[in-house]
């Protein structure tokens, strides 16, 4: 990457408040630095939204909603079809983009592009399947008609960590199903989201349909959002302790709510397993993202006659990883998000360690520019370590035993979330009585990568509710209403 490269990519993201159609500054004209996470310098400064420019985006949306909602869906999903094209066309500036501020490597960041990109193309055909029904009472001549509408304006929160993808996940059935949108980006990696909605506009996107606020503070921002009746629909993905506080904020104008919060996604490899293909699937599973997933497996929990063999090959694998700046040509593991981040790692492991773990590779971080941590693999990892319950959010992979198939389903049930799930194991018998034992929303079988925009994306416990993407995920965005006909 050339200081030209970098240049020309941030010089195409607009940096202020998006309201109405116009990108503007923020009020009181404040802004904030997004930075590099592998060289700690500054990359550009962006608009500091404040309430009165939520307040303002929301009038934007309500304003834009019934013309919206009146739209054919034939043409909002062109629209959608059309920034599908848009998004495969810019796909290596928008990949540099994401590496840019979020530090993943080139090669992920193309891969959260084309990922991202499919949430346009699968809701462009989706916004003109949306049905209701027409049947006869059951026991009087009354006839039944239900129907799906719009269900209004909506609130949608982004993490840091997919800036591209998590964004089109919300945007994408929103559009199809005829709602109007205030953005917030995460305050980490505001930039990839704010040019992909440029490029909506480009796609023929009307005016006050999409309106972002980028901002350093999303409760000052969102508060006045969520007191306002007009805004009908959140969708948050971020942490469970922040999604609880939406909740609660929701309960005042009964707002829906779909919330894809924290994951400790459990990683279940049996005697009978394929180890290389598990060691594969570990290894997408675990450093996707450079483990800063909210599916990425947290904790491995082996066959006690394999588990050796098991860490020793995983530990290789991980220990050859190369790690530098993600533009870098051959890097495979970028920084983590910041400071604070990789001191949570370091914690982790170290309380690990403490209790009797032992580094098999890694187990500290890299010294110099940048945060970042050596992909590390802990052996011998005992029940009562820290990193079995808490989400460690970083290239470390724990490895635990068990010695039963209902110890291996009771050690990944122990925890308070319940997003994802891992298993490998060659017993279909074993396989089908382990999924519907795990209690989480989605499972890996004998894959380590489970993200489709095509299939429901989405947790129990209190790692939510609400699905997103496949047939399911454009419910999020529908109301039902049934109409009694006199005959």
């Amino acid at each position: 990457m050339t200081r030209s490269d970098q240049k020309a990519v941030l010089d195409a993201v607009p940096t202020g408040v998006l309201v109405g159609g116009e990108w503007r500054e923020a009020a009181g004209g404040g802004r904030f630095t997004v930075s590099d996470p592998a060289t700690e310098e500054p990359l550009v400064d962006v608009a500091d939204g404040q309430p009165e420019d939520a307040m303002a985006a929301l009038d934007a949306a309500a304003g834009a909603q019934a013309g919206w909602a009146a739209t054919p869906p034939r043409e909002r999903g062109e629209i959608l079809r059309r920034a599908f094209g848009l998004l495969t066309d810019h796909a290596d500036e928008l990949a540099l983009l994401i590496t840019l501020e979020m530090g993943k490597s080139v090669a992920e960041s193309r891969a959260e592009v084309a990922y991202g990109a499919e949430f346009f193309r699968w809701f462009s055909e989706e916004a003109v399947r949306v049905e209701g029904r027409f049947s006869r009472a059951p026991a009087t001549p009354e006839r039944l008609l239900t129907m799906k509408q719009p269900v209004g304006p909506c609130l949608l929160i982004t993490p840091w960590n997919f800036p591209l993808a998590m964004a089109t996940r919300k945007i994408g059935p929103a559009v199809a199903a005829g709602c109007t949108m205030v953005v917030k980006p995460a305050q980490l990696t505001p930039l990839t989201t704010m040019r992909v909605a440029e490029l909506l506009g480009e796609a023929g996107l009307p005016t006050g349909v999409l309106n972002v606020v980028p901002s350093t503070s999303a409760g000052r921002t969102v508060g006045p959002l969520m007191g306002d009746d007009r805004l009908r629909k959140v969708s948050f993905t971020g942490s469970t302790e922040v999604g609880r506080t939406l909740v609660e904020q929701s309960a005042q104008n009964l707002q829906r709510m779909s919330m894809e919060l924290g994951g400790n996604a459990p990683f279940l490899v049996f005697a009978d397993a394929d180890l290389d293909a598990a060691v594969e699937g570990a290894l997408l599973a675990k450093m996707r993202n450079n483990g800063e997933s909210c599916v990425a497996a947290n904790r491995f929990h082996v066959a006690a006659e394999v588990a050796d063999d098991f860490a020793r090959r995983l530990a290789d694998r991980m220990g050859a990883l190369p790690v530098g700046h993600g533009a870098d040509d051959g890097t495979k593991v970028g920084p983590l998000i910041n400071e604070e981040q990789r001191g949570i790692v370091e914690d982790l492991v170290a309380d690990a360690v403490d209790k009797g773990a032992k580094a098999l590779t890694g187990g500290s971080r890299v010294e110099g520019k940048g945060f970042f941590y050596a992909p590390t693999v802990l052996g011998g990892v005992g029940p009562d370590a820290r990193i079995l319950r808490e989400e460690a959010f970083g290239p470390v992979a724990p490895v635990t035993t068990f010695g039963s198939e209902d110890e291996a389903v009771r050690q990944a049930n122990d925890t308070e979330f319940g997003l994802v799930a891992y298993v490998y194991t060659a017993d279909l018998k074993r396989a089908l009585r382990v999924v519907e034992a795990l209690q989480v929303g989605m499972v890996g079988l004998n894959r380590g990568l489970v993200s489709n925009a095509a299939a429901p994306f989405g947790g129990v416990k209190h790692s939510g509710f609400g699905r997103e993407g496949g047939s399911e995920g454009i419910e999020e965005y529908l109301d039902t209403k049934y109409v009694a006909i006199d005959m």
